[in-house]
């Protein structure tokens, strides 16, 4: 989705972000995601966001496998990804209703001991330069393996599909779409956020559909949702 600003490169981004942290929350470059706001401290997070000018906002997920002493205040993945503003709506009890759409993944350097609500981190954007570059990669995705795997895991689901937008979308839109989407838990996400290149995130991708959908035909397994 084109955005108002271009973003030329790890250089045009602030040293400085707020972050959400949320659990199973995947957002990835050029990526839209909708966002519920309704917490107090996430309230003024998009305020602030919004004041700033840059109305960026860092998606990245707490880490269950060490989660630390304060369970407000979970410790996150060091991997994540910062998305701006592009929609916003007031729904008139509360609640904010934004979408971000994905600018690049940024690495934490350190957590700020800062007084807002919310927590800020100082990151940075240097290891994830390709970010910057639309579609970078996207011919080496085997996207043949990709539609099976998504075929397979929609006749398991008995779930449709829009295949004329799906037949219609390049490669990088295809495979970022879809792992944002997939109902795989954190650490699967994770993986799929930090893979170095869009080939790698499709073979993440593909070999988690293909376990999950074995899985839910091996007797005594939780089936597949």
């Amino acid at each position: 989705m084109p955005i108002n600003t271009t973003y030329s490169g790890p250089e045009a981004l602030p040293q400085h972000i707020p972050v959400f942290p949320l659990p199973g929350a995947l957002l990835l470059p050029r990526g839209q995601m909708p966002l519920n706001i309704f917490e107090p401290r996430y309230l003024a997070m998009t305020d602030d966001a919004l004041r700033s000018g840059h109305r960026l906002i860092g998606m990245i997920q707490p880490d269950p496998a060490h989660p630390g002493p304060d369970p407000n205040k979970p410790n996150l993945f060091q991997v994540g990804c910062v998305g701006r503003i592009t929609q916003f709506a007031e729904s008139g009890d509360g609640r904010y209703l934004i979408q971000l759409t994905g600018v690049a993944r940024f690495r934490i350097e350190e957590e700020l001991p800062i007084d807002t609500p919310y927590r800020q981190c100082r990151v940075t954007f240097r290891p994830f330069a390709d970010d910057f570059v639309a579609r970078k990669g996207e011919d080496e995705v085997d996207r043949k393996a990709l539609l099976r795997a998504l075929t397979d895991f929609l006749k398991a689901n008995n779930l449709k599909a829009d295949w004329q937008g799906i037949e219609n979308a390049p490669n990088e839109a295809l495979v970022n779409a879809l792992a944002m989407m997939s109902p795989y838990d954190t650490a699967e996400k994770q993986a799929m956020l930090e893979a170095p290149d869009l080939k790698t995130r499709a073979e993440i991708l593909i070999a988690v559909t293909e376990i999950e959908l074995a899985k839910s035909k091996t007797p005594g397994e939780t089936p597949l949702q």
